[in-house]
């Protein structure tokens, strides 16, 4: 089950069913069992304090992914996602807020399925899979 909920904004995903079928699609594809995800789309501010108070990080990103699986076959998470920084992204890499909210999104996914990115060679592998996955989504 995947489900979409708004912290501290004013703001509701589109297309959610197909949303989330693709990404359902996705952890299929790897073998995993989708227990459940739950985005939470906030502001920057929001995002910034869970950062800090989880991650002990004083810094803005557009996405934070809690594992909450017991099991690494299983898909269990809570994933926020900043929609200030999402639609600041988008300007600076020139594609629609769609597409950038699309591949942040997928990327928590891909995190979930054990793809890393902090080497360059991680980041390079982590870029593919977000552009194969964002190939596949269909609105």
């Amino acid at each position: 089950m995947i489900s979409f909920f708004a912290e501290d904004i004013d703001f509701e995903l589109a297309h959610q069913e197909e949303v989330a079928a693709w990404l359902s699609e996705t952890i299929e594809t790897h073998d995993k069992e989708l227990v459940e995800i739950t985005y939470i789309f906030c502001s920057d501010s929001y995002l910034h304090q869970i950062n800090m108070d989880y991650l002990n990080h004083d810094t803005y990103t557009d996405i934070i992914t809690f594992d909450n699986s017991e099991s690494e076959d299983k898909i269990e998470s809570d994933i926020f996602v900043s929609i200030d920084r999402v639609k600041e992204n988008a300007q600076t890499f020139e594609v629609s807020f769609e597409r950038e909210l699309h591949r942040v999104m997928i990327h928590g996914v891909l995190h979930l399925l054990g793809f890393k990115d902090k080497t360059d060679a991680q980041s390079e592998e982590m870029r593919r899979q977000e552009d194969t996955w964002l190939e596949k989504l269909e609105l």
